[in-house]
Protein backbone atom coordinates (compact mmCIF):
# COMPACT_ATOMS: atom_id res chain seq x y z
CA UNK A 1 0.00 0.00 0.00
CA UNK A 2 1.46 3.86 -1.09
CA UNK A 3 1.12 6.47 0.46
CA UNK A 4 0.16 9.48 -1.30
CA UNK A 5 2.08 12.91 -1.65
CA UNK A 6 1.30 16.26 -3.06
CA UNK A 7 1.77 15.39 -6.57
CA UNK A 8 -1.00 14.07 -8.24
CA UNK A 9 0.48 10.68 -9.14
CA UNK A 10 -0.13 7.27 -8.59
CA UNK A 11 1.46 3.65 -8.59
CA UNK A 12 1.05 1.38 -11.08
CA UNK A 13 -2.54 -0.36 -10.67
CA UNK A 14 -0.91 -3.69 -10.57
CA UNK A 15 0.63 -2.82 -7.54
CA UNK A 16 -2.82 -3.41 -5.45
CA UNK A 17 -3.79 -5.76 -2.79
CA UNK A 18 -5.90 -8.42 -3.10
CA UNK A 19 -8.74 -6.27 -2.35
CA UNK A 20 -8.20 -3.73 -4.61
CA UNK A 21 -6.40 -1.02 -2.51
CA UNK A 22 -3.46 0.83 -4.29
CA UNK A 23 -3.01 3.70 -1.70
CA UNK A 24 -3.87 6.17 0.40
CA UNK A 25 -3.84 10.05 1.53
CA UNK A 26 -3.56 12.52 -0.74
CA UNK A 27 -7.00 14.97 -1.45
CA UNK A 28 -9.83 15.03 -3.63
CA UNK A 29 -8.45 17.91 -5.92
CA UNK A 30 -10.42 17.97 -9.19
CA UNK A 31 -6.59 16.88 -10.63
CA UNK A 32 -6.23 14.50 -8.98
CA UNK A 33 -9.53 12.73 -9.08
CA UNK A 34 -8.96 12.92 -13.04
CA UNK A 35 -5.82 11.32 -12.77
CA UNK A 36 -7.07 9.01 -10.61
CA UNK A 37 -9.85 7.74 -13.52
CA UNK A 38 -7.99 7.91 -16.46
CA UNK A 39 -5.50 5.17 -14.56
CA UNK A 40 -8.94 3.01 -13.08
CA UNK A 41 -8.52 4.37 -9.65
CA UNK A 42 -11.00 5.64 -7.71
CA UNK A 43 -11.61 6.77 -3.52
CA UNK A 44 -13.96 4.94 -1.75
CA UNK A 45 -13.93 5.32 2.06
CA UNK A 46 -16.36 6.63 5.05
CA UNK A 47 -16.24 9.88 6.11
CA UNK A 48 -14.13 10.83 8.88
CA UNK A 49 -11.59 8.17 7.83
CA UNK A 50 -8.05 7.94 5.48
CA UNK A 51 -8.97 8.97 1.79
CA UNK A 52 -8.84 5.08 0.33
CA UNK A 53 -7.83 4.87 -3.50
CA UNK A 54 -8.61 1.36 -5.28
CA UNK A 55 -8.44 -0.71 -8.46
CA UNK A 56 -9.96 -4.20 -7.87
CA UNK A 57 -9.52 -6.81 -10.05
CA UNK A 58 -11.85 -7.74 -11.26
CA UNK A 59 -14.04 -5.04 -12.45
CA UNK A 60 -17.54 -4.76 -12.66
CA UNK A 61 -18.59 -3.14 -15.78
CA UNK A 62 -21.81 -3.20 -18.07
CA UNK A 63 -21.50 -3.27 -21.99
CA UNK A 64 -24.32 -0.90 -22.69
CA UNK A 65 -25.94 -3.22 -25.40
CA UNK A 66 -25.98 -6.02 -22.77
CA UNK A 67 -28.11 -3.95 -20.18
CA UNK A 68 -30.90 -6.50 -19.23
CA UNK A 69 -34.63 -5.02 -18.96
CA UNK A 70 -36.69 -6.70 -16.80
CA UNK A 71 -40.69 -7.43 -18.16
CA UNK A 72 -42.12 -5.48 -15.42
CA UNK A 73 -39.44 -2.48 -16.13
CA UNK A 74 -40.37 -2.85 -19.54
CA UNK A 75 -43.57 -2.05 -18.73
CA UNK A 76 -42.54 1.00 -17.12
CA UNK A 77 -40.86 2.47 -19.92
CA UNK A 78 -44.04 1.52 -22.30
CA UNK A 79 -45.99 3.42 -19.75
CA UNK A 80 -43.96 6.28 -19.21
CA UNK A 81 -44.07 5.63 -15.59
CA UNK A 82 -40.67 8.24 -15.25
CA UNK A 83 -39.34 10.89 -17.10
CA UNK A 84 -36.09 11.42 -17.90
CA UNK A 85 -33.52 14.20 -18.28
CA UNK A 86 -29.70 14.30 -18.27
CA UNK A 87 -27.29 16.56 -16.90
CA UNK A 88 -29.81 19.38 -16.13
CA UNK A 89 -29.50 18.68 -12.34
CA UNK A 90 -26.33 17.37 -10.91
CA UNK A 91 -25.89 18.95 -7.92
CA UNK A 92 -29.50 17.66 -7.01
CA UNK A 93 -28.23 14.13 -7.79
CA UNK A 94 -25.13 14.50 -6.23
CA UNK A 95 -26.87 15.43 -2.88
CA UNK A 96 -29.35 13.36 -3.07
CA UNK A 97 -26.76 10.15 -3.54
CA UNK A 98 -25.20 12.05 -0.53
CA UNK A 99 -27.85 12.01 1.96
CA UNK A 100 -29.19 8.40 1.07
CA UNK A 101 -28.96 6.14 3.86
CA UNK A 102 -27.51 2.54 2.66
CA UNK A 103 -28.19 -1.34 4.14
CA UNK A 104 -24.61 -1.90 5.92
CA UNK A 105 -23.19 1.40 5.44
CA UNK A 106 -22.23 3.89 8.37
CA UNK A 107 -21.87 7.66 7.39
CA UNK A 108 -21.11 8.25 3.28
CA UNK A 109 -18.34 8.45 1.32
CA UNK A 110 -19.61 11.41 -0.83
CA UNK A 111 -17.74 13.87 1.22
CA UNK A 112 -18.05 18.21 1.33
CA UNK A 113 -14.45 17.95 -0.12
CA UNK A 114 -15.54 14.86 -2.78
CA UNK A 115 -18.92 16.93 -3.97
CA UNK A 116 -16.53 20.25 -4.47
CA UNK A 117 -14.49 19.01 -6.35
CA UNK A 118 -17.29 16.89 -8.26
CA UNK A 119 -19.36 19.82 -8.96
CA UNK A 120 -16.18 21.48 -10.38
CA UNK A 121 -15.80 18.82 -12.81
CA UNK A 122 -19.66 19.21 -13.74
CA UNK A 123 -18.77 22.68 -14.78
CA UNK A 124 -15.98 21.33 -16.84
CA UNK A 125 -18.21 19.10 -18.57
CA UNK A 126 -16.66 15.83 -17.27
CA UNK A 127 -19.23 14.91 -14.33
CA UNK A 128 -22.42 14.16 -16.42
CA UNK A 129 -25.52 12.96 -14.10
CA UNK A 130 -29.28 11.38 -15.17
CA UNK A 131 -32.28 12.49 -13.38
CA UNK A 132 -35.34 10.52 -13.13
CA UNK A 133 -38.82 12.45 -12.45
CA UNK A 134 -42.38 11.63 -11.63
CA UNK A 135 -45.27 14.46 -11.51
CA UNK A 136 -42.54 17.22 -11.78
CA UNK A 137 -40.99 15.38 -8.57
CA UNK A 138 -37.00 14.14 -8.48
CA UNK A 139 -37.05 10.96 -7.79
CA UNK A 140 -33.98 8.80 -8.63
CA UNK A 141 -30.88 9.54 -10.52
CA UNK A 142 -26.81 8.74 -10.64
CA UNK A 143 -24.20 10.62 -11.50
CA UNK A 144 -20.47 9.91 -12.51
CA UNK A 145 -17.70 10.86 -14.58
CA UNK A 146 -17.30 11.03 -18.44
CA UNK A 147 -13.69 10.30 -19.84
CA UNK A 148 -14.96 10.21 -23.34
CA UNK A 149 -13.91 6.44 -23.96
CA UNK A 150 -16.47 5.32 -20.82
CA UNK A 151 -18.69 7.01 -18.17
CA UNK A 152 -17.79 5.85 -14.73
CA UNK A 153 -20.51 5.60 -12.60
CA UNK A 154 -20.10 6.89 -9.18
CA UNK A 155 -23.51 6.66 -7.22
CA UNK A 156 -27.33 5.91 -7.40
CA UNK A 157 -29.97 7.12 -5.64
CA UNK A 158 -33.99 6.24 -5.53
CA UNK A 159 -36.79 7.64 -3.46
CA UNK A 160 -39.72 5.91 -5.61
CA UNK A 161 -39.46 2.23 -6.30
CA UNK A 162 -37.63 1.16 -9.60
CA UNK A 163 -36.46 5.23 -10.16
CA UNK A 164 -32.67 4.38 -10.29
CA UNK A 165 -33.12 0.93 -12.50
CA UNK A 166 -34.35 3.40 -14.93
CA UNK A 167 -31.96 5.98 -14.47
CA UNK A 168 -29.38 3.18 -14.78
CA UNK A 169 -31.08 1.93 -18.27
CA UNK A 170 -31.45 5.18 -19.94
CA UNK A 171 -28.48 6.14 -19.45
CA UNK A 172 -27.02 2.62 -20.80
CA UNK A 173 -29.29 3.45 -23.94
CA UNK A 174 -27.85 6.73 -24.08
CA UNK A 175 -24.06 5.52 -24.01
CA UNK A 176 -25.04 2.99 -26.72
CA UNK A 177 -26.61 5.00 -29.20
CA UNK A 178 -23.38 7.18 -28.67
CA UNK A 179 -21.20 4.26 -28.81
CA UNK A 180 -19.54 4.85 -25.51
CA UNK A 181 -18.21 0.67 -25.25
CA UNK A 182 -18.53 0.24 -21.26
CA UNK A 183 -19.78 1.78 -18.34
CA UNK A 184 -17.94 1.28 -15.86
CA UNK A 185 -19.33 0.26 -12.30
CA UNK A 186 -16.45 -0.66 -10.20
CA UNK A 187 -17.28 -3.58 -7.73
CA UNK A 188 -19.92 -6.03 -7.99
CA UNK A 189 -23.48 -5.82 -6.12
CA UNK A 190 -26.02 -7.91 -7.01
CA UNK A 191 -28.14 -5.01 -8.12
CA UNK A 192 -25.71 -4.32 -10.75
CA UNK A 193 -25.77 -8.18 -11.83
CA UNK A 194 -29.44 -8.03 -12.01
CA UNK A 195 -29.13 -5.43 -14.61
CA UNK A 196 -26.66 -7.13 -17.02
CA UNK A 197 -23.31 -5.87 -15.57
CA UNK A 198 -20.60 -8.25 -15.43
CA UNK A 199 -17.29 -8.61 -14.00
CA UNK A 200 -13.69 -8.79 -16.31
CA UNK A 201 -10.04 -8.50 -15.23
CA UNK A 202 -8.49 -5.20 -14.95
CA UNK A 203 -5.96 -5.98 -17.90
CA UNK A 204 -9.45 -5.78 -19.87
CA UNK A 205 -10.63 -3.13 -18.26
CA UNK A 206 -7.47 -0.60 -18.63
CA UNK A 207 -7.85 -0.99 -22.80
CA UNK A 208 -10.84 1.32 -22.33
CA UNK A 209 -9.18 3.71 -20.35
CA UNK A 210 -8.51 7.34 -22.07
Amino acid sequence: MFLLGTEYKFPPTELASDEGILAIGGDLHPNRLLEAYNHGIFPWYNEGEPIVWYSPDPRMVLFPDKVRISKSMRKIIRDKYFKVTFNQYFKEVIRYCKSTQRAGQQGTWITDDLETSMIYLHEQGIAKSVEVWQNNKLVGGLYGLDLGSLFCGESMFSIESNASKFAFISLAQKLEKDKYPIIDCQVYNDHLASLGAVEISRSDFKKYLP
